[in-house]
């Protein structure tokens, strides 16, 4: 009789010991004492890659469809049941190979005798194994929900952090220079003078790096990296929100603020023509959102028209405590004039100690910069 065998492991059960090695000798063993020839092999083990195991038993079912007739094929030989039947789903499935091509099941270690009374028992065992995938599921979300309750990350850290396994109490690490691309990336983005592609541009001629195969930060990842949370110190999971363990590389304000610009209530900073003191120049004392200009222009009796330049808080959604905050061009100037007049030295003696001491200031720092660049 000629007899496909399947193998297959789980990461759990790797973990204590099984090993796809040992089903195959138990399987290939079996085979040989009843005096079957095995025309192919069959394994994954599902550590592997997510989802293997569904795509090489697809692979299975598929196989024996094919091939069925042509090699003579009578039964598909595994070491137990719950390695071929996950659920209630595979077992349908195997007994429509059984119905359709005469390709049985059979086991190293369960065995299920004709008629009424094996089939009862297979479908008992098959709904166990179901308990079992189900339970295992079960427990597997219950240790992932309370690993984020307490702070960390199950998966794969973002861009910007490390996954450090070696390190039980510190398993997640800010990466030495991605972090620092993220954080020059919200830095750039908040100022609101910049588009996803401009500050994945500004990115790449300061020498940051996304990945080898993909160097300059595009559109998506940059919409990713402002809208993940992560990187203000915090864990989702679900729909839900939990305070993590990691050290964060953005401060609430720049994520806020950021946010703000992503959902237009802080339009992006861009001067207008003529309009000197919009783009981001001054923002609105109630909300925070920029000042923004518009011209406004009314026609003449006489004919043509007249220009009328006015500045305005830019957040289109403001709050029923949001005061109009509208300004006209030359009451803006005459505000800005008057606000710079208390800044007046008062007396020259003052006005020459604070003349020397920017100049050494600034000097010290081009001094600093000078070095650093030599160095």
């Amino acid at each position: 009789m000629n007899v496909l065998i399947w193998a297959r492991v789980s990461s759990r059960e790797q973990r204590e010991g099984y090993s796809i090695d040992a089903q195959l000798r138990a399987t290939r063993e079996r085979a040989t004492k009843s005096g079957w020839t095995v025309v192919r092999e069959f394994s994954v083990a599902e550590s592997a890659k997510r989802g293997a195991e569904r795509i090489a038993f697809n692979q299975l079912i598929d196989w024996v469809k094919a091939n069925a007739k042509r090699e003579n094929l009578r039964a598909i030989l595994s070491h137990k049941l719950d390695r071929v039947c996950r659920n209630m789903r595979d077992a349908v499935r195997m007994q429509e190979l059984e119905d359709k091509y005469g390709v049985s099941l059979a086991f190293v270690e369960n065995q299920f005798g004709p008629g009424p009374a094996g089939a009862l028992s297979f479908n008992v065992m098959a709904a166990v194994a179901q308990y079992y995938s189900d339970n295992l599921r079960t427990e597997v979300l219950k240790g992932i929900d309370e690993r984020a309750k307490q702070g960390w990350q199950h998966s794969r850290a973002p861009f910007g952090y490390l996954n450090v396994k070696e390190d039980r109490d510190e398993p997640i690490q800010p990466h030495p220079e991605n972090s620092k691309a993220v954080m020059r990336l919200f830095e750039l983005y908040s100022s609101g003078r910049h588009t996803f592609e401009s500050v994945g541009q500004t990115l790449a001629d300061e020498g940051f790096v996304f990945r080898p195969s993909a160097p300059k930060f595009h559109r998506t990842a940059v919409s990713y990296i402002l809208n993940n949370r992560f990187y203000i110190g915090e864990i989702r999971r679900g729909s839900n929100y939990y305070q993590g363990r990691h050290q964060p590389l953005i401060d609430r304000a720049m994520f806020q603020l950021c946010q703000d610009i992503l959902s237009g209530k802080n339009r992006r900073a861009t001067p207008q023509v003529n309009m000197p003191r919009s783009g981001g120049l001054f923002t609105c004392l109630h909300c925070g959102a920029f000042i923004t200009g518009e011209r406004i222009k009314r026609k003449l009796k006489g004919g043509g028209v007249r220009p009328h330049d006015y500045y305005r808080c830019a957040n289109n959604y403001p709050d029923d405590n949001h005061p109009s905050v509208r300004w006209r061009a030359d009451d803006l100037e005459d505000a800005i004039v008057a606000d710079l007049a208390k800044f007046k030295m008062p007396d020259d003696e003052i006005a020459a100690w604070f003349r020397v001491s920017l100049q050494s200031a600034f000097t010290d720092i081009t001094d600093l910069q000078r070095n650093q660049r030599v160095t």
